[in-house]
């Protein structure tokens, strides 16, 4: 019997029904610049739309080119609220938001299967804001796709590299790290330490720390498969949630890159 893994953060992060958040994805993509990159993977951003809806835009737009090739999506995030040793799957077979439902790839999930630090997590999955926020762009953009999802807790480099590498396929292929960058500096210092995570990963250089970005684990697992690779990042958009929101307290940095691989233009 199929199982459908429930909306969990739908009317806190993200419009509550299907039209409203319709509405605001396009909104969103609508404003976003546009480019001429053909990207194989993106780094965006996952809290609320209100804050970083229009950087998550900003990766997401720059699909335009290549939407109607993209068939699977390889989704890769942060646990928030469960500890995780490695890459965790869902139990489900499917992710549900107002917009619909997305199968997952039972194929492409079988080929990572037998690696140790994969594994399978309902807890990690359940209540996990950081993956789902991503899904209604994707809906919007591709209509039918189908899910590798993985929630990623303690894991080097190298066994998401690995993952990554099973899972890569050709331009029917899409990565998506999931992360925001630092949480909840003064909008000066996050200006600075975001600036400098940028610098890092535009030059593929690994991630220090967490602090930098709670999706360190993913983003620096997909830095370590660009550079063996040849990907070029782009930085897409870079800003707060000062920026977004109007208040520069405690801010929360975002960023949209784009990696493009050697032949795209």
């Amino acid at each position: 019997m199929e199982t459908i893994r429930p909306a969990a953060v739908a009317g806190l992060f993200y419009p509550e029904t299907g039209r409203e958040l319709g509405r605001a994805v396009r909104a969103l993509l609508a404003h976003a610049p546009a480019n001429p990159l053909v990207p194989k993977a993106l780094i965006a951003p996952h809290a609320g739309y209100e804050y970083s809806g229009p950087i998550a835009a900003s990766a997401y737009a720059s699909l335009a080119a290549r939407t109607t090739r993209i068939r699977r999506v390889v989704l890769l995030g942060p646990c928030h609220r469960v500890a995780v040793r490695g890459l965790a799957l869902p139990a489900d077979d499917a992710f549900a938001t107002p917009l619909g439902v997305v199968p997952l790839d039972h194929e492409a999930v079988r080929t990572i299967a037998d690696l140790p630090q994969v594994t399978v997590s309902v807890a990690a999955h359940a209540q996990e804001h950081a993956l789902e926020v991503q899904l209604p762009f994707l809906q919007v953009l591709l209509g039918n796709f189908s899910l590798v999802p993985l929630a990623v807790g303690q894991a080097t480099a190298e066994e998401v590299a690995e993952v990554l590498d099973r899972l890569w396929g050709g331009e029917e292929t899409l990565v998506v790290v999931s992360s925001d960058l630092s949480h909840y500096l003064s909008y000066a210092k996050a200006q600075v330490m975001d600036r400098a995570t940028a610098h890092d990963i535009l030059s593929l250089h690994p991630l220090d720390s967490y602090e930098q970005a709670c999706g360190g684990a993913p983003i620096n697992g997909l830095l370590l498969v660009a550079a063996r690779r040849g990907l070029e990042p782009h930085l897409l958009d870079l800003r707060n949630s000062g920026d977004t929101s109007g208040d520069h307290g405690r801010v929360v940095g975002y960023a949209a890159f784009a990696f493009t691989e050697p032949e795209s233009p």
